[in-house]
This record gives structure tokens, sequence and C-alpha cells, in this order.
């Protein structure tokens, strides 16, 4: 009988797990879209939060309002994100593409959770799950790979988990930090990364929601503020190389 908020739910990862725990018995399911309208192809029991802008400053109380009369949520996946290239050729980065990237990834997730725990929905035994990637962690960048944007975001928002996981231990509610895994997506189609879907062992979304629903299940307050990926390292290029042989699965990356 869980109750489950999922920010970023009308494509990819998103609209994935939306689906799948909307075909959990007794489940209740809210997602958020930036549509005014609810997207098409999803089952009508899924609970449409319309008009979410993560780029607005409002955006926290604008869910709460949306959910207004809830009891408090069980899960909060937040999986919305914004990937544009970058490179340091002579264009170099562009401003408002860097902007829409950190506000998204790092910024509207501190309004969100804030605002939710404010208001009474997060409580004891609740579970907040920030989809971040392996993209974000220092320690695994070892060449150049430019997408500053992209890679810096994520290192915010691992920060933003672990300050948020401390700010909630009290009020009992678990942080997680995850790379949901290399997904075969719109989002990594349209930036180029297709070509490497087979090299890296790229997922597809519904794989990845799996793998994530049976991590967000067995959350622990232990795992709290935890940099994790819960389908292992074989979709992380520079695993082997930053971290040894023989790794496990479900894996803790590094910051």
């Amino acid at each position: 009988m869980s109750r489950v908020l999922v920010v970023g739910a009308s494509r990819g990862l998103g609209a994935s797990l939306t689906k799948q725990y909307a075909a959990e018995v007794g489940a209740t399911v809210y997602a958020t879209t930036r549509s005014e309208s609810s997207p098409k192809g999803f089952p009508d029991s899924v609970k449409w939060l319309s008009g979410i802008d993560l780029m607005k400053p409002d955006v926290g109380d604008s869910i709460v309002g949306a959910l207004q009369g809830s009891k408090p949520l069980d899960i909060v996946i937040i999986t919305a994100g914004v990937f544009k290239t970058e490179d340091f050729s002579e264009s170099g980065p562009n401003w408002n593409d860097e902007l829409q990237m950190y506000t998204t990834s790092s910024i509207a997730p501190v309004f969100i959770v804030h605002r939710l725990a404010q208001s009474g929905l997060l409580e004891k035994g609740s579970k907040v799950v920030l989809v971040s990637s392996e993209a974000g962690s220092i320690a695994l960048r070892t060449g150049p790979e430019g997408n500053y944007a992209h890679h810096a975001s994520k290192a915010a928002l691992n920060m933003v988990g672990k300050l948020l996981s401390q700010d909630l231990k009290e009020k009992g509610v678990v942080v997680s930090i995850v790379h949901p895994g290399f997904m075969r997506t719109e989002m990594t189609r349209d930036v180029g990364f297709a070509q490497f879907w087979d090299k890296f062992h790229a997922v597809t979304p519904d794989e990845a929601a799996k793998s994530l629903i049976d991590w967000a299940d067995k959350l622990d307050m232990p795992k709290s503020g935890q940099f994790w990926a819960p389908r292992g390292p074989k979709d992380i290029g520079t695993a082997e190389e930053v971290l040894g042989k023989s790794l496990p699965t479900p894996l803790e990356l590094p910051w």
C-alpha cells in the first residue's frame, strides 16, 4: 500500500518507474510532468501533477500544493534531468545550457525535498531517492571528457543528497543517491551516446527501473547519504581502472 512520488515521470526512467509502481497492488502513484496535460500511455490510476517545472523557484511549493490532502509519502524519486553536450572547442560551453542543467539536477531537488519535509509529506520511514550518475564521481573521472555541467551538476547533487541525509536523519527519513545505470534513452541517443550502448552494456529504462525499485524497497538508514550503483560496475567504464577488479553488485561509488 505504498504512496510514491516520481518527479520527472513523462519519459525515460521516470516513465518506467511510474508504470511499474502503478502495477503494484494498492500503490498510489503521483507523477510530475512539465506539460499542462497528462501524458498518454500510462495506467489510469496514476495521479498526475501537471505544470511542474524544475526551472521555477516555486517548484517545491507547486508540488506540495498539488499534493494537498495526501498522506505522507513512502517513496520519493527525483529523476528529472537535462543533458546537453559541451566541449573545450572555440565555441565552448553555453551559459544558458549550464544554468538549465545545474538548476534541474542539483538546485530544484533541494527545494522539492525541503517543502515536502516542511509540509509533513516526509515522515519517519519515508525514503528519498536522488537519481544521480557515475558522471558525478570526481574519483572516476580519469581523462578529458568535457560536458562540464553534466558532470558537475551530478557531483553537486551528490553533495545535496549527503547534506539532506544529515538534515533529515532525526526525522528518520532515508536519502539515497544512485547511479541507475547507463540507459538506452532519448537523452543518451540525442547527445550521440547511442554508439556506446553496446560497448558499455546500456540497459533499457524498464530494466533500470526494476533494479531501482528493488533498491528503494530494501533501503534503510545505514545507507542514507551514500552513493551507490544498484546495478554494479558493468556499465561504468573507469570502474576497474580506479577501483580494481572483481567489484561487487551493488557497488558503493566514490565521491
